[in-house]
């Protein structure tokens, strides 16, 4: 009896040893801490059109900053990418949670943004607000709704919507513009969705052509804009995240001087020119036959300068583009006098204020070029910077 139990004894061993070793196995070569995460950013950074490469092109640049040509050869290009086909998932209602002032602020850069990107329309305001609104839980982007608006605007190479960094903060809008555009921001923060641009987090009008755009997958299209996603996993809300509040100040994002606050808890390559305060030219820096170049980024990618007394429009596109000489993203700002350059991003109110003109070049090679129209009368308006009204 005795020999029968110890034989079932040692069958029942040997049957439990594979799974004992799988299981030692699988705790000894566990990835350390924090390499799921790392493995994840560095996923994040290689995605097509992440936060810290592409902005999306809404109304503001103006289409007046382009040739004609140049704009029908992009509907050209977006017309030759199809739209997917099956139907279109909407996005899971947001579900806010955080404080009274969490809402205001978040409501009140909801209403901004969509007020500068889609202008008094109904749907596209809607359609901007549900992207910020999929950004916002989306692990890619910042993790807050004011951090997904005004990202990338502490950098001197970009951000993701111009108009929080080329001037047009200076604009005024009225006081029902600003209260159609609140109503739309607190409605789909309380949960209500536009179901029609589905799960996408980036967009852009279809007379441009973002380097980008091809990499991802078309979904559909709000009057000009075109709405996409990445493909795979991280297009869809499987990868989203729970939002948490913490929204910081709309005041002071609007106002400046103050430091932008951590918005992302991105790995660094997301922070890059996070805060760049006015150092010595580096040695190779261009020379230019108009102005003078007062601040240079090293990588030659952002640059401030003072444009030449009584020069024109022309004689600081050309100073600009000396400055642009390589590929790839390169911005260009110019003002009056040394007074006016701000020592770092991003620019203060002032130094919003007075600024006279703008240059922005995208990882594609598509340039956006603004004036300050008072200084230099006489050039369309849509090639102005954004002013009160």
């Amino acid at each position: 009896m005795d020999d029968v139990l110890n034989r079932r004894m040692i069958v029942a061993l040997m049957a439990l040893l594979p799974i004992m070793l799988m299981v030692y196995f699988s705790q000894t070569m566990q990835a350390p801490p924090g390499a799921a995460e790392a493995a994840q950013a560095a996923e994040l950074a290689a995605l097509p059109g992440n936060a810290a490469e592409a902005p999306v092109v809404g109304l503001e640049p103006p289409m007046g900053s382009l040739s004609l040509g140049a704009m029908d050869a992009a509907r050209a290009s977006n017309a030759r990418n199809p739209f997917v086909t099956g139907p279109i998932d909407p996005a899971p209602p947001f579900r806010f949670s955080g404080s009274a002032a969490d809402f205001a602020n978040a409501g009140e850069c909801l209403a901004l943004a969509a007020m500068a990107e889609a202008g008094p329309s109904d749907i596209g305001q809607r359609s901007v607000i549900q992207v910020i609104l999929n950004r916002t839980r989306h692990p890619a982007f910042a993790k807050t709704v004011c951090g997904v608006v005004f990202e990338g605007s502490q950098r001197a190479t970009g951000c993701q919507f111009t108009f929080t960094c080329d001037g047009s903060l200076a604009r005024r809008y009225g006081e029902e513009a600003w209260a159609a555009a609140r109503s739309r921001a607190d409605q789909m923060l309380a949960g209500s969705v536009f179901a029609q641009v589905g799960q996408a987090t980036h967009y852009h009008t279809d007379w441009v052509y973002p380097s980008w755009s091809p990499k991802l997958e078309k979904l559909t299209q709000v009057e000009t804009h075109l709405f996409f996603r990445w493909p795979g996993r991280w297009g869809t809300a499987k990868s989203w995240t729970a939002y948490r509040g913490g929204e910081p100040s709309f005041a002071a994002l609007t106002a400046g001087p103050a430091p932008m606050p951590e918005m992302s808890g991105l790995p660094d390559i997301y922070d890059l020119d996070a805060s760049v305060a006015i150092a010595p030219l580096p040695l190779d820096t261009p020379k230019v036959s108009s102005g003078e170049v007062v601040m240079r980024l090293p990588s030659g990618k952002a640059n401030f300068i003072v444009l030449a007394t009584g020069a024109g429009p022309q004689a600081a596109l050309t100073t600009a583009k000396s400055l642009c000489t390589g590929q790839g993203t390169c911005r260009v700002m110019g003002w009056l006098s040394r007074d006016q350059v701000p020592a770092s991003f991003p620019l203060p109110r002032g130094a919003r204020d007075t600024l006279q003109f703008s240059y922005s070049r995208d990882p594609a090679g598509a340039e956006i070029v603004l004036y300050n129209c008072d200084t230099f009368p006489g050039l369309p308006r849509e090639q102005c910077i954004p002013r009160g009204r």
